[in-house]
């Protein structure tokens, strides 16, 4: 490793991984070998419709592999230097945050409120930060949470920085008693801590079980006659900085767009465009970093992290965003449901950031104004002689809005002073029908046309030619609620996949505009990869039928053993499980998480992405419209985590949703095939498909959890109507696989 630049804020190493590129190659070129052996078989036999979906499904596999080998091939990894960063940067930038939340029910807010207090904590200047909260359900609970945390920060803020706590969101921070550790100064200091926050999280609770319109005085009055999906647009300033303390707490405003019923609101990417705008007017910082309201910042020196990149004076102007994992602090023991994202976080992601750079995920990242507002890199800044009708055309008829526009892409430091003085001007770009025809959602700010408005906007950034980076610093920079339980992260994933195929098929796809764009040919593969992923259900469960086909109707389409060319599909798995088990080993995660994982993508894609497929069908035909669902976040702290309840919690969970009945289907297929290919039932059945048994074996142990919820009872059991649907449709696939006699 070479030694790091004194002169440098940061270093970019490349990570080796010989041996994983090597079984990729491998991997890749016995896929070849596979088509291969298949068009020699329509040679000597002729074209079989079996051979010929075989082919297909293997023709795709490999193509798929050769982008995921292009995900991971060139891995890096950035070393900041916070250190040198205070020392020889003499102020440092004006940064917005911005946290959105949608439904109090769903997203409770004790939980927005803790990563509120753990932003405001941060080792930033105060006078140079700002908190926005979205509240997009326009709940009075929230805004009142708010007010009351605001009275607790004025006291947790100065005690994080005076003993310097690593951990400053409240409920993680209270969840391991340290009333007996340090000084005694410090164990009454802790005691008053924990005492305030327990009396906050009691008014909050209390709140929320007995809140009524009749309680809606003083502030809360806007509230009054409001309901979610149709108000009036509310901003508040809950807290200013009015003296520009460095040591004191940062801006703190709510914002609660305004929404009318039938009336296209553009879910989150609609949101953000609105904070985008509101601290336009208020503070106009250069930078701005977007949380989720369950993502508290778990790295107190996350943001001069970002700033290490952004003002090192070498490559200053290069990155467009930073981006930081995303982590959980909630994650049930070997990942059961696959929701904690290790290996995407920990590999992926860093193979992303050694091309162009790594996606955008919606969240724990810091974006630059600038190029948020239709800025490229090469892009000289906007003179006097810029008209100002291309402007409002662009940004809205928002005088006041254009003239801080203006100031951003013109590198013009020049920040507001007073936010009460913006207050007018923010209602009018909080309006519905304020980015009519305006380039909100298509050339500024995030994208709309697709329920995962993180990755078209990232995509769309670096298509102008803008890079990214990705730091994963220690201790993580920010720790998120995982959604646990079955149905919850196959909802989610099904509604990623709806998003990642609306765009696919939209304009903005990366073949569609191959052309025309500044996308690396290499990052163009890694979006091809993401994006592709949302139709890979398609040929897996074809796949998937295949051995299952071959057992009933007395077919192989797998060598047989005899064959020396049986070695190709078998050293195709073991290599395949070697390579994935590599990279468990490499992030310290045990085998049986490696088996939970996979399991859990095979489950996700037979029913979160077949469904997700069919959304989007319905769509073009015009017989639905996507929809954007709210994640339930549930607020829980490690120390509660026990192995009884780790096993209680890791069990799968099953509901009414069609999202099982194709899986289930799957299940009972291969179970019935394997029955009649032990039993021998089938007329003329000269030898075992030993290929064909393994394959349908290998399935049903993926599906396991499917297996057992045919025979458990209560949430734990898959309810009867989806046991008939499946049933019904597992017996017309036997009834209807022709057999042969050869």
């Amino acid at each position: 490793m070479a030694k790091p630049n004194a002169l440098s804020l940061y270093q970019k190493v490349e990570l080796q991984r010989p041996l994983q590129r090597a079984l990729d190659v491998t991997i890749f070129f016995l896929l070849l070998a596979l088509l291969a052996y298949r068009l020699l078989l329509v040679r000597t036999h002729g074209l079989c419709w079996l051979y010929a979906i075989a082919f297909l499904c293997e023709s795709w596999f490999a193509f798929f592999w050769a982008l995921t080998a292009n995900l991971t091939w060139t891995p890096v990894h950035y070393q900041t230097y916070p250190q040198r960063l205070l020392k020889r940067v003499e102020e440092l930038p004006p940064v917005d945050v911005f946290i959105t939340t949608t439904d109090p029910m769903l997203e409770p807010p004790i939980i927005t409120i803790n990563t509120v207090l753990s932003l405001l904590a941060v080792e930033y200047p105060a006078n140079k930060l700002a908190c926005y909260v979205s509240d997009d359900g326009c709940s009075p609970l929230t805004f009142y949470s708010l007010s009351e945390a605001l009275k607790f920060a004025k006291i947790w803020v100065p005690f994080c920085k005076k003993y310097r706590v690593e951990v400053r969101a409240p409920f993680r921070y209270f969840s391991d008693d340290l009333s007996s550790a340090g000084s005694s100064e410090f164990q009454y200091e802790w005691r008053r801590m924990k005492d305030a926050y327990d009396t906050l999280n009691q008014r909050i609770d209390a709140a929320a079980k007995s809140f009524t319109f009749s309680d809606l005085v003083g502030d809360l009055t806007d509230f009054s006659n409001t309901k979610p999906n149709n108000h009036a647009p509310i901003i508040k300033v809950i807290w200013e900085n009015k003296e520009g303390i460095e040591d004191g707490l940062p801006h703190l405003v709510y914002v609660s767009r305004e929404k009318r019923p039938n009336i296209t609101h553009h879910n989150k990417a609609g949101a953000m465009n609105v904070l985008t705008r509101v601290s336009g007017l208020m503070t106009n910082a250069p930078y701005m970093m977007n949380l989720d309201c369950d993502m508290y910042v778990n790295n107190p020196d996350v943001i001069l992290q970002a700033m290490c990149l952004f003002k090192d004076p070498i490559i200053h102007g290069e990155y467009a965003f930073i981006q930081f994992p995303q982590c959980f602090y909630n994650g049930l023991r070997d990942d059961p449901f696959a929701n904690q994202w290790i290996i995407m976080m920990q590999l992926m992601m860093r193979g992303m950031a050694g091309i162009q750079g790594t996606a955008y995920m919606g969240t724990g990242c810091i974006h630059r104004r600038n190029v948020l507002y239709g800025q490229s890199p090469n892009e000289a800044n906007i003179n006097e002689k810029h008209y100002d009708d291309e402007l409002y055309k662009t940004f809205g008829v928002s005088k006041d809005f254009v003239t801080s526009a203006t100031r951003v892409l013109r590198s013009v430091e020049d920040y507001p002073n007073c936010l009460a003085d913006s207050i007018k001007a923010t209602h009018e770009v909080a309006t519905t029908d304020y980015e009519h025809d305006s380039h909100w959602g298509s050339k500024v700010g995030w994208q709309y046309g697709s329920v995962v408005e993180d990755v078209l906007t990232g995509m769309l950034i670096h298509k102008k030619g803008w890079k990214s980076a990705y730091i994963v610093p220690t201790p993580p920079a920010f720790l998120g609620c995982a959604p646990s339980g079955g149905p919850i992260p196959l909802n989610h994933h099904k509604r990623a996949i709806t998003g990642l195929l609306e765009t696919l098929i939209s304009k903005n796809s990366p073949i569609v505009t191959a052309l025309s764009d500044n996308l690396q040919f290499r990052q163009r593969m890694f979006y091809l990869w993401i994006y592709l992923a949302s139709v890979q259900a398609i040929p897996e469960i074809c796949y998937a039928l295949l051995p299952a086909f071959c057992l009933i109707a007395n077919f192989h389409f797998l060598p047989k053993v005899q064959e020396p060319v049986i070695c190709i599909p078998l050293l195709l798995f073991v290599l395949f499980v070697l390579r994935q088990m590599l990279g468990y080993i490499e992030t310290d995660q045990s085998v049986r998480a490696w088996w939970n994982n996979h399991r859990m993508d095979m489950i996700k894609s037979m029913c979160a992405c077949l469904l997700g497929v069919v959304a989007v069908l319905l769509k073009i035909l015009g017989l639905s419209e996507t929809t954007f669902e709210v994640t339930k976040k549930e607020s829980a702290s490690s120390s509660d985590d026990t192995e009884s309840s780790d096993r209680d919690l890791g069990r799968f969970t099953f509901d009414e949703s069609p999202m099982f009945v194709p899986i289930t289907t799957i299940t009972m297929i291969q179970l019935a095939a394997l029955a009649i290919g032990f039993l021998g039932t089938q007329p003329g059945r000269r030898e075992f498909g030993v290929g064909e048994v393994t394959c349908s074996a290998w399935l049903v142990l993926c599906f396991w959890p499917i297996l057992k919820g045919m025979f458990a009872k209560g949430s734990y059991g898959l309810p009867r109507s989806t046991l008939f649907k499946s049933s019904a449709l597992a017996f017309l696939f036997v009834y209807l696989c022709p057999t042969s006699t050869e």
